[in-house]
């Protein structure tokens, strides 16, 4: 059975907004959670535990906050099931297993129920008469669809997307403004591009000439982005020269991040922002990549391989290898290594000591 929610107006300092309203017991619903307290407490909105207002909903997961649960004027509080009270607390609270991840959940499904509001065409925007899309959409306006794009049910293409001649979008993507999906490129269901973004922008792809200069070489392949990607904001993934770049099932991709012609991001793999991915490079599945590494072209990064923020990653890695360090190389030789260097200055107040004593010795 559904859970049904009402809709009011709720103005606050005159601006006005239009939120949802739910009570202690519905949200208990959601995240499976035990009621204590008052099961018609009403929340619009959430706020931080320190400073949340009444009609706020919020969760209480670190220790380091416990202090602030007595004292919230938050009308609702999400807490482990485990958390013993020490004292009486005004809030109604919802017990669960995990409070952190019952409280992601729950602004996972409110983003949710935001986005099912958005339906229908902007205006201006132009839709060429060959696209086609499906039931439920929303396109924002300044929008641009060009010729045979398909778009899925319930995605959502906010404003200033431009989706190029013969793109795909599968069914309950979301695209925020200003993304960019270049001709002929291929984007999931259930992906997440944010805005700024550019999909299918051209290889770096130059052939050097006799005379010194560059011939450009024609990127003609396309990116290939399958179901449930997450791609942050800015973030730069060229076309493949021949072929596909691909990101695969699952991965989730940061901000301002650079991904080269022919790639491949293996499926649940993670790669932090400003990272860059040189051209033909493939990692495997659930890599996790720190922000600022930098890897070389047409090398091979092994299932659950760990790169360490500001790597530079020359060479392939093994499965399950962990590097740090430019080169990067070993994550534990690494740190055996910083801890010798720290003690570098007393090995040369024991060397010079010795030393001394030798030369006092021959005397």
């Amino acid at each position: 059975m559904g859970i049904l929610f009402n809709f009011r107006k709720f103005d606050e300092q005159t601006h006005k907004n239009s939120f949802m309203v739910f009570t202690a017991s519905q949200i208990a619903l959601l995240v499976n959670g035990k009621i204590e307290g008052n099961g018609t407490a009403e929340v619009t909105s959430f706020g931080k535990i320190e400073e949340a207002r009444e009609g706020q909903l919020s969760f209480l997961a670190n220790p380091k906050y416990e202090e602030y649960l007595y004292s919230t004027k938050a009308s609702v509080i999400i807490i482990n099931e485990a958390y013993q009270l020490k004292n009486p607390v005004n809030a109604a609270l919802i017990r669960v297993n995990d409070a952190y991840s019952a409280f992601a959940t729950l602004l996972a499904k409110y983003q949710e129920l935001k986005q099912q509001q958005l339906r229908g065409i902007q205006e201006p925007s132009y839709i060429s008469k060959s696209a086609v899309y499906g039931e439920n959409v929303f396109i924002g306006a300044f929008s641009y669809l060009g010729e045979n794009v398909k778009v899925g049910n319930n995605t959502k293409i906010h404003s200033g997307v431009f989706l190029g001649d013969d793109v795909q979008v599968g069914d309950n993507t979301t695209l925020h403004a200003g993304v960019k999906i270049m001709q002929g490129c291929v984007v999931g269901s259930q992906v997440i591009i944010h805005a700024g973004t550019v999909v299918g922008s051209d290889g770096f792809g130059f052939a050097p000439q006799a005379d010194g200069t560059f011939a450009k070489v024609p990127q003609i392949g396309n990116v290939v982005i399958e179901d449930s990607v997450e791609i942050g904001a800015n973030a730069t993934i060229d076309r493949a020269t021949i072929g596909s770049t691909i990101i695969k099932k699952g991965a989730k991709l940061d901000n301002l991040i650079q991904i080269a012609h022919n790639v491949e991001i293996g499926s649940n793999s993670v790669v932090a922002a400003q990272a860059g991915i040189s051209g033909s490079t493939k990692l495997g599945k659930n890599v996790m990549v720190g922000g600022q590494a930098g890897i070389v072209g047409h090398i091979q990064i092994g299932d659950g391989a760990k790169i360490n923020a500001q790597s530079g990653v020359s060479k392939s890695m093994e499965p399950g290898q962990a590097v740090t360090g430019s080169p990067a190389y070993d994550y534990t030789s690494a740190l055996r290594s910083q801890a010798i260097s720290r003690k570098l200055p007393e090995l040369e107040k024991r060397i010079k000591e010795l030393e001394q004593a030798l030369k006092e010795m021959k005397v």
